[in-house]
């Protein structure tokens, strides 16, 4: 792990098209602000954690399941 010591309005750079900079600090509470593109998705560790564990649970999905839900029909 890299580790690196800012204040605020410092920046951190990855590659050409991302820029961490800190907004502000107050208290215990640091304010990141990430400017990256569009297709670069951005989430809170725990709400990654999240979605990579709903998705895996919908990942683990019977073949019933799966056949369940294509015959459904739309109305």
């Amino acid at each position: 792990m890299l580790v690196l010591t800012r204040k605020q309005g410092e920046s951190i750079q990855i590659n050409d098209d991302i820029e961490i900079k800190v907004i502000g600090i107050e208290g215990d509470q640091i304010k990141l602000g990430i400017d990256a593109p569009k297709h670069v998705d951005i989430h809170r560790k725990e709400i990654y954690q999240q979605i990579r564990e709903e998705n895996q649970a919908a990942s683990q999905l019977t073949p019933n399941t799966i056949n369940l839900l294509k015959n459904t029909k739309k109305d």
